[in-house]
């Protein structure tokens, strides 16, 4: 009996890699293991100016991927916005993230959407095509809580959620905190590394901040540190290999992260898999549930000198440190594959 053939759809942004991509070939690859012939199917994304969104969903519908080379692909699974448009008998939407700037992030610094008529009426036609197309599911996943709740809130649509290990789950280890904190992410204002270095500068002492990620923001935050007298405690590596990933993990005193209204955020989950804990904020989404405030983390104000606060307290307590992040290596090994791929083969 041939086996099962399973297309995972992607969107994406050309020379930009981050979470998204991880999880698209992550989950290829975990289904590769399972037994399933499957295939990536990518289209390249671009956002602006914002009738393109409408383009990209359109280029989507238009494709046929229900067989290939005169066999049926028995499931397509969507990941975000605009794959879930494409048409298929057997599609499953596992939803990482809509197009949020149409969403929550509309009328924020972190939008380009503003609440004028013209951005209402595209918003508007936005989530009415994101109900209709994602309604078409046979069923609808999502990565996150949050993801989930935007759903039901701007789309009436229920979902459930399915957490997944990070890519480097397996590398991840513990080891001797050295002296500084991390930040590993994209250098844009949304994932807010602006409000790390702000902390860093009420935190007196020799206490560093390595900062891993590329982004467009990456200068704005160098002369930020500059600014502030603390470039010389700040260092930017840029984008670092697996390698060196893991191990600036396993040095860390604790990760600091901080972003505004994060879906998902493997950043927490790879920290805890390196016992390390995590420092984040109420506003933070995801990570904001993932952290117990003085269990495994911290959950502070979003604003510099709650921060500051709470990364001095560990600095000065490094014991504590090791606590907080042995309590979320306990909960966050629990998380696996095997589940979350029975949920999305499901019927086959």
């Amino acid at each position: 009996m041939l086996p099962r053939r399973i297309i995972v759809c992607e969107a994406q942004v050309p020379f930009v890699r981050g979470g998204a991509e991880s999880l698209v070939r992550e989950l290829a690859g975990q289904l590769r293991g399972r037994g399933f012939e499957t295939e990536l199917v990518s289209v390249p994304f671009k956002w602006y100016p914002r009738e393109e969104l409408f383009t990209h969903a359109a280029a989507w519908r238009l494709l046929d991927l229900s067989e290939s080379n005169g066999r049926p692909v028995d499931r397509v699974i969507a990941t975000k916005f605009p794959t879930y448009c494409v048409r298929h008998p057997s599609k499953v939407t596992w939803l990482v993230h809509q197009y949020r700037a149409a969403y929550e992030l509309a009328g924020t610094i972190y939008s380009e959407f503003e609440h004028v008529e013209p951005d209402l009426a595209t918003r508007r036609r936005l989530i009415e095509l994101d109900t209709t197309m994602l309604g078409e599911s046979q069923h609808i996943f999502t990565i996150a809580k949050t993801v989930t709740d935007r759903l039901a809130r701007y789309n009436g649509l229920t979902a459930e959620t399915l957490y997944h290990p990070p890519r480097l789950a397996a590398r991840l280890h513990g080891g001797p905190a050295g002296g500084y904190i991390l930040s590993i992410g994209r250098l844009e204002s949304v994932k807010r590394v602006d409000l790390i270095i702000r902390a860093l500068a009420q935190v007196p002492g020799s206490l560093s901040l390595v900062v891993a990620g590329t982004g467009t923001q990456r200068a704005v935050f160098e002369r930020l540190a500059e600014s502030l007298g603390v470039a010389s405690r700040v260092q930017f590596l840029g984008e670092v290999n697996d390698d060196d990933l893991v191990e600036l993990y396993a040095g860390a005193l604790a990760v600091v992260y901080p972003p505004f209204d994060e879906d998902f955020g493997y950043v927490t989950l790879e920290a805890f898999l390196s016992k390390k804990p995590v420092i984040t904020t109420t506003d933070a989404g995801e990570p904001s549930s993932f952290v117990i405030d003085g269990v495994n983390g911290r959950v502070t104000g979003p604003d510099a000198e709650s921060l500051a606060e709470a990364i001095r307290a560990l600095s000065v307590n490094p014991a504590q440190a090791v606590q907080y992040g042995l309590a979320g290596h306990e909960w966050a090994r629990l998380i696996t594959w095997n589940d979350t791929i029975d949920r999305l083969v499901a019927g086959l």
